[in-house]
């Protein structure tokens, strides 16, 4: 992996993946995981994209390799930050931008703070923020964290992410990376996080935009979802049936819907 040091002095970490043909401009695209992810949890969508754009993967400051600030405040101001600041230290001065749950909501603010920097945005099993569409109870999220280890309780959430019949090696390999987060980041990140609502802005954001939205989410109700409408130039897409972590379960489906949408946009 590859790392740059923030402006607040965090070491981020983060992987690279370009099969783009050499002598052809190469268009950017990033990838944001999850909260309690990686940038490992997108690897199935790199043979999907990188033909086509320079994959950029990080881990969010305080998961996987990536160091966590400490002292200061924790702000979504500061996630976006580190967007722009990744795609500065890269040479790109417009990019595609796409997130998966908090990482989505970053993406969003991103292209709502940066409009002239976000070519295209994907938001997947996003919400506009976790002040007021979310059935999650973050309050029980923590305490149970507390009492039961941060391993014990990804376990105990698998079957509220993925569907019966998932592969158990892979949901093995899920708790074990979620497992790795920095707990104490965590604790300051949900909260953080449980405040903010972008429903109001969403009029304001001037990329071209892809909501990809699971149908049957047991912390998000369809309805919550259904205000990135507002957003002017937003496809919405469905997927039925399917719980929070579609980025995990469909992962080539994803990362085909977002190359579809992208090359529809640049086309036009």
């Amino acid at each position: 992996m590859q790392a740059l040091r923030t402006t607040d002095r965090v070491r981020l970490r983060y992987a690279l993946d370009d099969y783009t043909d050499p002598w052809s401009k190469r268009p950017t695209l990033i990838l944001l995981h999850a909260v309690m992810g990686s940038h490992k949890r997108m690897y199935r969508w790199v043979p999907v994209l990188a033909r086509h754009f320079r994959v950029v993967r990080p881990d969010m400051r305080g998961h996987g390799a990536s160091s966590a600030s400490t002292g200061t405040a924790l702000s979504l101001q500061r996630l976006v930050d580190d967007v722009i600041e990744l795609a500065d230290h890269l040479g790109c001065e417009s990019f595609h931008l796409a997130g998966a749950s908090a990482g989505g909501i970053i993406a969003l603010q991103t292209a709502l703070d940066h409009p002239e920097r976000v070519a295209t945005l994907g938001c997947y099993a996003t919400p506009p923020g976790l002040a007021a569409h979310t059935r999650i109870d973050h309050d029980r999220w923590m305490a149970d964290i507390r009492t039961k280890g941060l391993r014990s309780f990804v376990q105990g959430t698998v079957g509220e992410r993925f569907p019966p019949g998932t592969d158990p090696h892979f949901v093995q390999w899920f708790v074990d990376e979620a497992a790795k987060t920095d707990v104490d980041f965590l604790f300051r990140f949900l909260p953080m996080m449980r405040q903010v609502d972008q429903s109001a802005r969403l009029c304001e954001v001037r990329s071209p935009a892809l909501a990809v939205v699971p149908g049957d989410d047991p912390h998000i109700a369809l309805e919550q979802y259904d205000v990135l409408r507002r957003i002017p130039n937003c496809e919405f897409v469905v997927y039925e049936g399917l719980q929070h972590n579609i980025v995990d379960v469909v992962p080539e489906r994803c990362a085909r819907e977002l190359l579809r949408f992208v090359t529809s946009q640049v086309k036009k």
